[in-house]
């Protein structure tokens, strides 16, 4: 298969766009400045809270100096360490608003050092790490991430925690000096009046009281400022798919809807795109810690998609963000691996049966059609409708079924789930329902004889994708099974030639390591899925999937070096709903009940493939 520029019909890639593709490299000079900006706050920090760290060969210079004057540069010295430990980060990832503060605290940290330690060392590595700096302007030019005013409550928690740490550790370090033997309780205590301005029950004598309690009032000082400061500045919120963007991509998926089957789930609202400079391409993705995370392959012409993934390049380089791709084919990788220098690493495999060559029927479907067969006995019907052909009373009825049916307390699913039903413009989704009349005079259920539900997105003209399962607890085992069945016998009716079901992630490793002759590496490492598996649905979710014999489709995470790849698992498991850093339970419902019932047209989120356990 020939990939191309738009416009290109030679087929190859001109060096000038290649060059850019291939960004954003991992830059020496921003990683050597901010870890080299870390030791100097750590010194800073060590300057200001130890005194013996003191170190002073012009100590005839301290006798003319004001007497509190000594204490104050500790303090500063303190402060400025620790703003500088806060500005690493941005530094390594070249922020220019990080370069900035830096350029501007640096000498400020020269001055205290040399103020309270009295230490040329200090101030020429200071000055030195400031030269560079300037001297490499250029290199920080990282625009601002998207951020909310949480971070403000965020930052207020963090600080607040180190600053108790920190503060312990300033009013035990003057053990000579410090009058009596206080308990824990007691330290603690002291630091609490001292961040917020008060004289504690400890005693020292000399200056160390002057030392200690402004050390402490600069601790205090620097969580209020820094947390006024990220509650007030302007919010720069996460880039949404707009109204343009969503019609744009649904005509390129009108025409190309078919070449993958997570295209569809590229429509999923809190996703922003980028194009190729023709249009005839787009490349969904969404912002998590810092990683610029893609899903699915590029959506439209794939002879369009290198002008895609370079403006993807282009919009993570601008930022300083981490480009990974999470789920892509084997097509989709090599283009983006070829276009861009990344490298791949195979995840998991998708389950796709094939319509036409499904049947119940043969010893390796006993077990499913066995279940089925038990579970229509027992008074259970199905059907499977397009959202369309639904009245609306029905349709909500089903949202908000599925809505309350949800198995886990945050919503899961960002490559794999639409994160809605029903909304105008998905029409053309699936809509599988089990439905069983309630036993005579029990009381009816909220939503009527509804006790399953499973919700598929449009393939292309002939194919549809699963995106969510749900089912009412008190219903019998075996409801995915009996939809699936049901979704499968309905589909060549409904046009449909292929589905695909669950993503199984690490597929091939669980079923290599089963087998006869796997050797001790390959067995423990399905060990370990195995293990993992008592909290991620790993080997559910593969078992659950072969019950159907589907042919398998290996899917790809794309990730610039090793290094990031703990930093992109994480930054999916956020995106997948696996890690939420939110507020706590009880106060999520304060707000809730605060806010009153929301209509269940904004319901939330829907969550993605999985399998629910059933009893």
């Amino acid at each position: 298969m020939s990939i191309r520029i738009d416009g290109d019909k030679s087929g190859a890639v001109p060096d000038r766009v290649r060059r850019v593709l291939r960004g954003p490299r991992p830059e020496k000079v921003p990683s050597l400045v901010g870890a080299a900006v870390m030791i100097v706050g750590l010194l800073d920090i060590a300057a200001g809270v130890f005194p013996r760290f003191r170190h002073s060969r012009m100590h005839s210079l301290a006798e003319v100096l004001p007497g509190t004057f000594g204490p104050f540069a500790a303090a500063f010295s303190l402060t400025v360490g620790v703003l500088l430990l806060l500005l690493a980060h941005g530094l390594k990832r070249r922020k220019r608003r990080a370069w900035r503060s830096a350029v501007i605290l640096l000498p400020v940290g020269a001055v205290a050092q040399y103020t309270y330690r009295h230490s040329v060392l200090g101030v020429v590595i200071a000055l030195a790490l400031l030269a560079l700096l300037i001297a490499h302007r250029s290199e920080f030019a990282a625009l601002p991430d998207p951020r909310s005013r949480w971070k403000a409550l965020t930052n207020f928690l963090v600080m607040t925690v180190g600053s108790l740490a920190l503060g312990l550790l300033i009013v035990s370090s003057h053990p000579r000096k410090l009058i009596g033997d206080p308990s824990l309780l007691e330290r603690l205590e002291h630091v609490l009046y001292g961040l917020v301005g008060f004289e504690g029950p400890l005693s020292y004598g000399g200056q160390a009281s002057w030392t200690v309690g402004y050390s402490l009032g600069a601790l205090g000082w620097i969580t209020a400022i820094t947390t006024i400061y990220l509650a007030f500045r302007p919010e720069h919120p996460a880039a949404r798919l707009t109204a343009e963007d969503e019609t744009q991509l649904r005509a390129l998926l009108a025409k190309h809807g078919d070449r993958d089957s997570l295209g569809h789930f590229a429509l999923r609202h809190d996703k922003a795109a980028v194009f190729s400079p023709s249009g005839k391409a787009a490349v969904t993705y969404r912002v998590v810690s810092g990683v610029m995370l893609a899903s699915g392959d590029p959506i439209g012409d794939v002879e369009a998609w290198p002008g895609a993934i370079e403006r993807f390049m282009e919009e993570a380089k601008a930022h300083s963000w981490t480009p990974a791709v999470m789920g892509c084919s084997e097509t989709g990788g090599e283009v983006w691996t070829r276009e861009t220098g990344l490298d791949a690493l195979e995840l998991g495999d998708e389950a796709i049966v094939d319509v036409p060559d499904f049947s119940l029927t043969g010893r390796a479907m006993r077990n499913v059609r066995q279940m089925v067969k038990r579970i229509e006995r027992n008074g259970y019907e199905t059907r499977v409708r397009r959202v369309g052909d639904l009245d609306p009373e029905e349709l909500e009825r089903i949202r908000r079924a599925a809505a309350d049916w949800r198995g886990t307390e945050t919503e899961r699913g960002f490559s794999m789930a639409l994160g809605r039903v029903g909304e105008p413009g998905d029409e053309d989704c699936f809509i599988a329902t089990a439905h069983k009349a309630d036993d005579e005079g029990a009381e009816p259920g909220p939503y009527g004889d509804l006790k399953a539900v499973l919700h598929f997105v449009p393939w292309g003209p002939d194919g549809m994708s699963l995106d969510l399962m749900r089912r009412d607890r008190s219903a019998d085992p075996g409801m995915n099974e009996l939809l699936i069945v049901a979704s499968l016998t309905a589909a060549p009716d409904l046009g449909i030639k292929k589905v695909s079901l669950n993503f199984a992630m690490f597929r091939s490793a669980l079923a290599r390591g089963e087998k006869l002759g796997a050797g001790p590496v390959l067995r423990g490492w399905r060990g370990l899925l195995v293990f993992l598996s008592r909290w991620f649905q790993i080997e559910s979710l593969y078992k659950f999937n072969a019950k159907f014999r589907p042919r398998w489709e290996p899917r790809f995470v794309v990730f610039r070096t090793t290094r990031d790849l703990p930093r992109i698992g994480f930054a999916a498991m956020q995106a997948e709903g696996f890690v939420t850093l939110a507020l706590p339970r009880v106060l999520r419902r304060r707000a809730s009940v605060r806010r009153g019932p929301q209509p269940c047209a904004h319901a939330p989120a829907q969550p993605g493939r999985e399998v629910e356990r059933v009893a």
